[in-house]
């Protein structure tokens, strides 16, 4: 019998409507992300989006200036993209949100690595000219702004690149110079002596934000004082105790302080046969602690017989030691070490630890100098810029540095000549928390100088205008020219920063508190450094009277002058046009005299400030040249939004805050955004001695701008976090996870035109419907998140939708509408329909993002349309249904049981495709029955076939599943009743192909 052939089963694959995408799954970011970059900056994007958003509403974003000093960090990165976030997000919702990026550019740092450059040629800088010195540190400061603001750009940054802020440019350095002489006009502003942080290295007086804490070990010494007057007698020739951990300032001690409310007790020192060695004024509850501190062989007694030998001669309150006056353990040098060291009371005096008695430096503490100020004792400036003793000083001229370890320490030159003079009791190790600059991360020492301050708790009344023949004159001291009984109501500096901290939004909240007792505690702002990289501190004062002079006419041929020639302008060459505004016949400056009020105004008769302003009043006065100066006609005063680091509250927020208070009585704020700091994998301060620090750079080389990016969004910002390869390997399987899914919607939405779209909700299948109700809850999420600023709950529930309710989902239970039903049903136009405005959502809300690859995404679908950066917010079809919501969760639960139900069957090989299980649903008697059909239902569960039954538990649902019996479609893949073989096509699938 021949052998028969049987005819082969038809390929039904053709017929199959498979998406079609040229978009890749594999991103090649590093690739790609350039030349989109390339292209925004050909088309001049941020240009076109100014122009798109004209006439909307504002959001003014601020941007808090880098330091142009070396290539971006991974700060940098969290920083600027955070801020991209807030300005992207409130652009697509339609607002008119511009971005001007700016720079920090004046100060040390850069003048350190100028200097650094100097050393390495072996010059010198002080024989260098200042303008030529300065001009370096310019082209320095430029040379990475430029560098900075390609790297920005690098990351997807879309801001004013063409037309950046900075604070060197001549216009902002005027504005400066003219917001200083509001300060001095004000009479806020004074010169005094004062106690400020003061770098040794640096030689410079520092502000509180570039000062950092970390833990020394210091030499804690006890030293005598002989006491010589007393109301009480028994105190006569007995010793006064001082505590310190900075031995250093002992030689410019000029008092003794005590407690008014602490209690002493005068201990004695005796040896074996009862003969007094010493005795010593201490506080009662701090005796114990000192006897077992003194170390009797410093004396050159014999410890092990004087081991024990204490007692207590007499208790004294401390208001009795009033007009008690001791001599300091030096006091055979003569000259100020033979003066009378008085006891006197203050208010910081504790019983915490040490002796009870603190010794009085006013030169070197900002409460010595107060208690000090308060007898009439004034500091003496006995130690120098660079940390030296000066050279006529009498006891260590000369020698220094003060902050030196070994000068301080057990054998240095202080210990040594304390030890010789029989005052020093003891001596040891002393771990605490020291403030170093965080530039040169020395330490630093508390100086008094001659600075410039800014007065924190003086009425704010604002001088009255003044007539073309006044002068108005403000006195050293600050108080001359203040009437300050008239001036009682109105408010001071410190009451209107604090009233603003209150009226402005902290996000988090806890930041309001931080700022708040920073700005309630502070002292008087030092706006002096003595440096040559910076605005000047543009002041004429009298040297006779020691008065500043404050004259409109003045300060506006300086602002001018600035304005034109940059802080060069303030030069000793140029004092006397800025002064009288003379010039020759040929236009250079005549060096004349000009009558005012019956008197010459010459320029010999006053001192010009060589002293420039503090970095941080730099940038406190951003707002104003960025906001106000109308250069960027598209900014507003004052801004909504202020965003850096929690750090900058005592830096830059600060500082902006109190400048604004001061000259135009409120924050230049609405909001502040505080972030935290990104540490290593591992919680670790990031830190290049240990290794572990993250180069941005690199990444974005290796990875892409847009995985840092989404980095950035999947973090709580608001606290410190983490970087590292782990951390970023689970961002990138996130993102690849997003990218599938506009590779989805892109092939799927293939051929997909305006006539196939079923615009009437009613009449898609409930599924379409539940997820356009989804969608519209998505996009109310969306809105909260970014109105509260919430980046990271912004991106988590864009990429959990994506996941749990798209791909996981939505995509997986219409899979077989895409593919097997007819192109024109019902079903499949009301798909289509869905996925195209999921497409058009997602593109949008994930565009601030993941700003390249939407980018990508939008050119893939529409090749000659406009940026997705220029899109607004997607309009949803209203479809908002809080039934169908809960409706739909039940669904969602009874799909994971059923899918719990048949992974076992899978797993044991009972079945190879959910497609092959049958389920049966028991419900109670009294369940609602499930609004669905059952072929419905079988769709949802992704099963052939689904059995209601009712009654048949007591409490339900209860799912059973079983393999099914029925043949399979050779189109659908569905095991279903009227497939007579395997490879034949069930009904529908019939109709479709037919």
């Amino acid at each position: 019998m021949a052998d028969e052939t049987l005819p082969e089963k038809r390929d039904w694959r053709d017929t199959v409507f498979l998406p079609k995408t040229a978009f890749p799954m594999k991103a090649g970011l590093p690739q790609k992300e350039p030349a989109i970059l390339a292209k925004w900056q050909a088309d001049d994007l941020y240009a076109k989006l100014r122009e798109a958003r004209a006439g909307r509403s504002k959001f003014i974003f601020h941007d808090g200036p880098p330091y142009a000093n070396g290539d971006i960090h991974i700060g940098h990165v969290l920083n600027k993209t955070l801020k991209d976030l807030a300005v992207r997000t409130q652009s697509l919702l339609g607002k008119d949100a511009p971005f001007v990026p700016g720079w920090d550019c004046h100060g040390l740092p850069i003048e350190w690595k100028v200097e650094e450059q100097y050393r390495k040629k072996k010059r010198n800088k002080d024989e260098v000219p200042p303008a030529e010195f300065r001009a370096e540190c310019r082209a320095y400061a430029q040379h990475w702004v430029d560098v900075q603001s390609g790297q920005f750009q690098r990351l997807g940054i879309l801001a004013d690149w063409k037309k950046p802020y900075l604070t060197m440019s001549f216009e902002a350095e005027a504005t400066i110079v003219s917001e200083l002489t509001k300060f001095a006009e004000s009479g806020q502003l004074y010169r005094g002596a004062k106690p400020v942080m003061w770098s040794p290295v640096e030689k410079t007086a520092l502000a509180e934000a570039e000062i950092e804490y970390e833990d020394v070990v210091s030499t804690q010494i006890d030293v005598a004082f002989e006491i010589v007057e007393s109301p009480i007698p028994e105190l006569v020739g007995a010793h006064a105790v001082v505590w310190t951990t900075t031995p250093w300032t002992i030689p410019v001690n000029q008092a003794i302080a005590y407690g008014d409310g602490v209690d002493y007790s005068l201990t004695s020192l005796r040896d074996h046969d009862g003969r007094t060695l010493g005795r010593y004024l201490v506080a009662t509850d701090l005796v114990s602690a000192f006897q077992d501190r003194v170390d009797p062989s410093l004396r050159g007694a014999d410890a092990p017989e004087l081991k024990g030998a204490w007692s207590i001669d007499r208790f004294v309150h401390g208001s009795d030691l009033a007009g008690s006056i001791a001599r300091h353990p030096m006091h055979h040098l003569g000259g100020f070490f033979a003066k009378p060291r008085p006891l006197i009371p203050a208010p910081h005096v504790t019983t915490d630890a040490g002796t009870g008695l603190v010794h009085m430096a006013p030169d070197h503490g900002e409460e010595d100098f107060e208690a000090c100020k308060a007898v009439g004792i004034d500091p003496v400036f006995a130690v120098e810029g660079d940390g030296r003793y000066r050279e006529d000083w009498l006891w260590l001229g000369g020698q220094g540095s003060v902050i030196n370890t070994k000068f301080n320490g057990p054998e240095g030159p202080i210990l040594t000549d304390l030890r010789e003079a029989g005052a020093l009791l003891s001596a040891g190790d002393f771990k605490h928390s020291y403030p170093h600059s965080w530039r040169s991360k020395a330490r630093v020492i508390y100086r008094c100088t001659p600075q410039w301050f800014v007065a924190m708790d003086r009425p704010l009344a604002h001088l009255p205008a003044l007539s073309k023949s006044e002068q108005r004159w403000e006195g050293e001291g600050g108080n001359a020219a203040i009437d300050e009984e008239a001036h009682a109501g109105s408010p001071t500096l410190r009451e209107l920063a604090l009233q603003s901290i209150a009226d402005t939004r902290f996000v988090p909240d806890k930041g309001r508190n931080r700022i708040g007792s920073m700005v309630e505690g502070r002292p008087d702002w030092v706006l002096s450094r003595q440096r040559a990289w910076g605005v000047p501190i543009t002041l004429f004062v009298d040297r006779k009277t020691g008065k500043y002079l404050v004259d409109p006419e003045v300060n506006a041929r300086i602002v001018a002058a600035v304005r034109e020639k940059g802080v060069d302008a303030w030069t000793a060459g140029n004092a006397a046009f800025l002064l009288n505004g003379i010039h020759d016949d040929d236009g250079d400056i005549v060096v004349a005299a000009r009558k005012v009020n019956g008197d010459w105004r010459h320029p010999d008769d006053f001192e010009q400030v060589t002293d420039i302003l503090d970095v941080w009043f730099d940038s406190g006065c951003t707002h104003v040249f960025t906001l106000e100066s109308g250069h960027w006609p598209e900014q507003r005063w004052p801004a909504d939004l202020y965003l850096e680091g929690s750090d900058q509250h005592r830096g830059w927020f600060q500082s902006s805050l109190l400048e604004s208070c001061g000259t135009r009585g409120r924050a230049p704020y609405d909001t502040v955004l505080t972030h935290g700091f990104t540490m290593d994998s591992k919680g670790m301060k990031m830190s290049k001695s240990l290794g572990n620090t993250v180069n941005p750079l690199d990444l974005m080389k290796e990875t892409g701008a847009d995985i840092l990016r989404l980095w950035v969004a999947s973090v709580d910002f608001t606290e410190d976090h983490r970087i590292g390869k782990e951390i970023l390997a689970g961002v990138s399987d996130s993102y690849r996870k997003i990218r599938n899914t506009f590779r989805y919607l892109l092939g799927a939405l293939e051929g997909f035109e305006e006539a196939e779209r079923i615009t009437d909700v009613s009449e898609m299948p409930e599924l379409e419907r539940y997820m356009l109700a989804l969608l519209s809850k998505l996009d109310a999420d969306l809105r909260e998140a970014v109105a509260a600023y919430d980046f990271n709950g912004y991106a988590r529930a864009l990429g959990d939708f994506c996941n749990n309710d798209l791909s996981a989902f939505y995509f997986d239970i219409r899979k077989d509408c895409l593919y097997c039903e007819a192109y024109g049903s019902v079903k499949r136009r009301s798909y289509r329909s869905v996925l195209d405005a999921l497409f058009h959502a997602l593109v949008r809300w994930f565009a601030p993002v993941l700003v390249f690859t939407t980018e990508e995404v939008w050119a893939t679908r529409y090749p000659d349309a406009q940026s997705v950066h220029l899109e607004e917010w997607p309009v949803l079809p209203d479809a908002a249904d809080a039934r169908l919501l809960e409706i739909w969760a039940t669904y969602r639960a009874l799909r994971e049981q059923v899918t719990a139900e048949i992974e076992p069957m899978r797993r044991d090989k009972v079945i190879g495709s959910s497609l092959e299980a049958r389920v049966a649903i028991g419900l109670p008697d009294d369940a609602d029955r499930p609004m669905l059909s059952s072929d419905e239902l079988a769709e949802l569960f992704i099963v052939s076939e689904v059995m209601i039954d009712t009654g048949r538990v007591e409490h339900g649902p209860a799912v059973v599943a079983h393999r099914v019996d029925y043949k399979k479609c050779g189109r659908c893949w569905r095991h279903l009743p009227e497939v007579v073989e395997d490879g034949d096509l069930c009904d529908r699938c019939t109709e479709v192909v037919a």
